[in-house]
């Protein structure tokens, strides 16, 4: 007999319910176990209903949803891939290739290679009168701006773009070119979460239309500048909830509130140096995350730009942003995230407490007064980096499943040299150890169905620092361990074994091993440490464990023996 699954019914259970059963499964953990705090300081829930999203957030739960679909300015985006080129004739046919290709707005980061001729300034107010633009410029007196001088004044109305700078830029004749930009990209490439990022474009926003007697004039002006990490969900509920912020932000002046630009580019905090490919992948989360979170205008970073970019790597960015508009389909929903529980949870997460700091701010009489911002972000910072370097946060190719043959390219992006990316640490360690030139070996003892777990960890555990060890086919026999630890030519050596032959292994080994030889022992052997410690081992190698710090341990005392 053939069912239709269409006319099966599920029975539907409550939350009570299902808490019920996650509890039995975690066999005596505290169901508190299930929930997990963010870098942002929020608490994600295990699992989220219907249920219980309207009870925490009841009717305001409607409003929030429709503060968001009613600020935001359309469902697409404009592609913004940024213009490069060693001089002016490449930088121009890089242009018009790139708005051949697919590009919607002309993207250049001052400075650029080359210095801004005359005949150059005309050429690119010419593109500048007929595109749309975003310019990133180091002051207002940037010698980028002067291509505006030289656009027609009769074309100066209806040239549109966005102009970030330190300082508000001011541009009499050009009514739709939005100067007043809440610019958190340099807060976030020093490490600020989604609610510090918030309430900064916040208390930029206050700075600027302060200075403004007309707040619809300033908004009229005004755009926010994001950059767009691999935290996915909280990516796209930090663009959802600056909508609902900004709502409020305008209400404070007592206005209504209209949609303002939320100009996006791909971070490149968690971009990596080693096995760089792995950032495309990491710029097309990011990109889509914020097409998904409502963006306006999305530029996407080469996954190579950490050093020079390439004609293809360019071209591959710029087809990211393609690919999520033309192929995706989730541009022809607007708010496509909009009614998910969990989304829309974290959104007004971001939203209570990201009001809540900017509060705290203007409170202390605005962004430049508010002396706890720099330490508060370093703390953050400080978070991410022990998170990575312990493996509590993955960066692929970098802190867990590493090549160690990958090598290090030595040229240096200017535009990204001062970010504070969180794969520095695993750089900068394959650098000590290959110049530090240790060798590495592995011992192995027993069954290799016993060892291999063991062995296969402390392998990924070296490759972050580009280490290939040499392994041992595995022993069996203590005697045979002995003698090759004695005769090994190896300056580092780590015991992979199961705990029963570990703990048989490593008196016997300590007794017997040159004193020039650092010996480690992979797993935790709290009972054993000390008196292991006291005798000769240098420690230990496990889950868990700082690996930067170990490694970079290894190498001091591998230097203290030798001397």
């Amino acid at each position: 007999m053939t069912t239709n699954m269409k006319d099966i019914e599920f029975q539907s259970t409550s939350y009570e319910q299902w808490q019920e059963e996650a509890v039995k499964a975690l066999k005596g953990k505290p169901f508190e176990s299930l929930f997990t705090k963010t870098i942002d300081n929020i608490t994600l829930e295990p699992l989220y209903t219907q249920e219980t999203l309207i009870e925490k957030l009841g009717e305001q739960l409607e409003k929030q949803v429709s503060t968001i679909r009613n600020l935001t300015k359309e469902s697409d985006f404009a592609v913004a891939q940024q213009i490069v080129g060693e001089d002016v004739e490449s930088f121009f046919a890089n242009l018009q290739e790139s708005l051949a290709r697919g590009n919607d707005v002309i993207t250049i980061n001052s400075p650029v290679a080359f210095e801004w001729n005359e005949e150059a300034l005309g050429q690119l107010a010419d593109y500048l009168s007929e595109y749309s633009f975003k310019l990133i410029v180091q002051s207002t007196n940037d010698n980028l701006l002067s291509a505006f001088t030289k656009i027609e004044k009769a074309k100066r109305a209806t040239v549109e773009g966005y102009i970030i700078a330190p300082e508000a830029v001011e541009l009499a004749d050009y009514p739709n070119v939005r100067t007043f930009a809440a610019n958190t990209i340099p807060f976030h490439n020093k490490g600020a979460n989604a609610v510090q990022e918030l309430a900064i474009a916040l208390a930029q926003a206050s700075q600027l239309a302060n200075t403004v007697e007309d707040f619809k004039a300033f908004e009229s002006k005004f755009f926010v500048n994001f950059a767009i990490d691999t935290q996915f969900f909280s990516e796209v509920a930090k663009i959802r909830a600056f909508k609902v912020l900004w709502k409020a932000f305008a209400s404070a002046f007592g206005t209504e509130a209209s949609a303002v630009p939320v100009v996006v580019e791909t971070s490149v905090r968690s971009f990596s140096k080693l096995d760089v490919y792995v950032n495309l992948l990491r710029a097309g989360n990011e990109a889509f995350a914020a097409a998904i979170g409502g963006a306006d205008v999305v530029t996407v970073h080469p996954h190579d730009c950490l050093t020079k970019a390439t004609d293809q790597s360019v071209r591959i960015a710029r087809n990211v942003s393609l690919v999520t508009k033309e192929e995706s389909h989730v541009l022809n929903v607007l708010d496509p995230a909009g009614g998910s529980y969990f989304v829309e949870s974290l959104t007004a997460d971001l939203v209570k407490e990201a009001w809540a700091l900017f509060l705290e701010i203007e409170l202390a009489g605005g962004l430049d007064a508010y002396t706890a911002l720099q330490s508060d972000i370093e703390a953050v910072y400080s978070k991410r980096i022990q998170a990575v370097e312990t493996r509590k946060h993955s960066l692929i190719g970098t802190n867990i499943y590493a090549n160690p043959v990958d090598t290090i390219a030595t040229e240096e992006n200017g535009q990204f040299a001062d970010v504070k990316r969180l794969a520095i640490p695993f750089e900068n360690l394959r650098t000590c150890f290959s110049q530090a030139g240790i060798k590495t070996a592995i011992l192995t003892f027993g069954a290799l169905k016993n060892y291999k777990p063991r062995a296969d960890f402390v392998q990924g555990f070296f490759a972050t620092a580009g280490i290939v060890a040499e392994q041992t086919e595995g022993f069996t026999s203590i005697e045979d361990a002995k003698k090759w630890i004695t005769n090994a030519a190896f300056d580092y050596v780590v015991i992979a074994a199961t705990d029963e032959d570990t703990k048989a292994l490593v008196p016997a080994l300590l007794d017997g091993k040159r004193s020039t030889i650092v010996l480690d022992a992979a797993g935790k052997y709290k009972e054993d440490e000390a008196t292991w410690t006291a005798t000769g081992l240098n420690g230990f190698i496990f889950a868990g464990q700082n690996i930067v710090e170990k490694l970079n341990s290894v190498v001091a005392s591998v230097k203290g023996v030798q001397q």
